[in-house]
């Protein structure tokens, strides 16, 4: 650490962020000694930071709890992360873009010179997505997730309200979505909330039922790629396309692999979410491919091609 300040500043934050530290855990993150800890633990005690003193073998210090801290206090990575957060906001989904930029150019003013020129240089180009969600029902839906309280709403054109058990709300490419345990139909069930319209509140609670896989983000992942519950496509195969690998890798997914093989040839492993929708993806690039497996891509390039023709008048 540079001096007292900044040392002091560092405990504060480790403080804020656990609740319960040894001494010997402080003492090492800060990389001071014992004795120089304690002085920092009585410089932040006057300051007006009730920080409690835990009993055991290597002692320890936490907040104490339900106390009213002085303004908070920031780090430099702290700050940064926070300015950061705040500038791509538009980008999340949330309809917050004029309360962030409100909020950047408030934290931006009481920053040191020296972190305002580490934020200012971050200058992003950010696009919001096209459907953006009310900061209330943002707040509405999340809470009643919090609280374990069934939910009722109306989602979209349906006029028929729904009722849910919300167990976990999921950000997702510019989107929110609600992960819920649907009473109506009996099953999980993914809801966007910018089409969600909160109707009375319930205050019925609920025991939460274990999300399949225990994951809720890789749960409603895997529901986009139509498994009922690992992230990954139920189908995937192979074909080698008659394309040169870098022409044709900007145009797949993430998780695509693409191999070279050559001039003009390259392999390319694909998932989807059935197996005809598979070889259409295949037949989306527009060049010639041959199928190397498996056999369900093959009998379904076939039915693909069939459907096709029959598309065409042929």
């Amino acid at each position: 650490m540079s001096g007292p300040s900044s040392r002091m500043l560092a405990l504060l934050s480790l403080l804020q962020v656990h609740r319960e530290w040894s001494g010997d855990e402080l003492a090492g993150r800060l990389t001071v000694s014992p004795r120089t800890l304690r002085r920092d633990v009585d410089r932040l005690r006057e300051l007006g930071y009730r920080i409690d003193s835990v009993r055991g073998p290597a002692g320890g210090y936490r907040l104490a709890a339900g106390s009213d801290l002085p303004p908070l206090l920031f780090d430099d990575d702290q700050a940064v992360a926070i300015a950061v957060a705040l500038a791509v906001a538009p980008a999340s989904g949330a309809d917050i873009a004029e309360a962030a930029v409100r909020a950047l150019a408030t934290v931006r003013q009481v920053m040191p010179q020296r972190l305002r020129h580490r934020v200012d240089v971050v200058d992003a180009v950010v696009r919001a997505p096209g459907s953006r969600v009310d900061p209330d029902v943002l707040v509405a839906v999340s809470e009643a997730v919090h609280l374990r309280e069934r939910l009722r709403f109306g989602h979209g054109a349906d006029e028929a309200p729904r009722h849910v058990e919300p167990h976990a709300v999921v950000a997702r490419d510019g989107r929110w979505y609600l992960l819920a345990w649907d009473l109506d139909r009996d099953d999980w069930r993914t809801y966007r909330l910018d089409r969600i319209t909160p109707r009375m509140r319930t205050r019925a609670r609920f025991e939460p039922r274990p999300v399949p896989g225990g994951d809720p983000g890789a749960f409603v992942a895997a529901r986009f790629k139509g498994s009922d519950r690992d992230d990954v496509w139920p189908c995937t195969g192979t074909a080698v396309l008659a394309v040169a690998a870098r022409d044709v890798a900007p145009y797949l997914p993430p998780e695509a692999e693409v191999e070279d093989l050559g001039p003009g040839r390259c392999r390319v492993r694909l998932g989807s979410w059935s197996w005809e929708g598979l070889a259409g993806r295949f037949a989306g690039f527009a060049v010639d491919f041959t199928v190397e497996g498996p056999d369900a891509l093959r009998v379904a390039v076939a039915a693909v091609a069939v459907r096709l023709g029959s598309a065409a008048g042929r």
